[in-house]
């Protein structure tokens, strides 16, 4: 099923992404693939969630690596050259695109756990949680594009947030 979604976005990209910009876009494309190389590693020993494939494909996407490294490679750009590429000028329009792909991620999170069984949540995470982490990712993806220091010192405060309310001790790091 990974593979399904991935297509999708790949199409939504080459259709709907900002190619001619690619990139304007591209040290963003990376900022969001270092932030989650960086969660990864982090808590390697204490995931929040990790990615199944229980439809077919389990002979390449073995295991959570596998399916988050295809996301990084096509999701991810495909994501910041959509929304990047097409987000709006007028003030009223970007609150509304920024909440079309939280909700859209939101919801895809939401099938993938509850019916798909494509991700599963642990440690405390939930759709809650999902919800504030998507708000967040999407603005730090604007201010990233216009200010990428900015959004690297909030994106630290706001792993150290995630950090402190979990509880998570630093002997889980190897």
């Amino acid at each position: 099923m990974h593979f399904i979604f991935n297509g999708l976005f790949f199409i939504a990209g080459v259709i709907w992404g900002d190619w001619k910009r690619w990139r304007l876009y591209y040290p963003t494309i990376l900022f969001l693939i270092c932030v989650d190389l960086l969660k990864n590693f982090l808590f390697y020993n204490y995931s929040m969630w990790t990615y199944e494939e229980t439809f077919f494909g389990e002979t390449i996407l073995q295991n959570h690596t596998f399916i988050n490294l295809m996301i990084m490679v096509i999701v991810y750009p495909a994501t910041v050259l959509i929304y990047l590429g097409r987000f709006p000028q007028k003030r009223q329009n970007q609150f509304f695109w920024i909440l079309f792909w939280i909700v859209t991620y939101w919801v895809v999170e939401y099938v993938n756990l509850n019916y798909l069984n494509l991700i599963n949540h642990y440690k405390g995470w939930n759709m809650k949680w999902s919800f504030l982490f998507l708000i967040v990712m999407f603005v730090m993806l604007k201010i990233h594009h216009k200010n990428p220091l900015l959004a690297w010192a909030l994106s630290i405060l706001f792993i150290l947030f995630l950090w402190n309310v979990f509880d998570i001790s630093v002997e889980i790091l190897k």
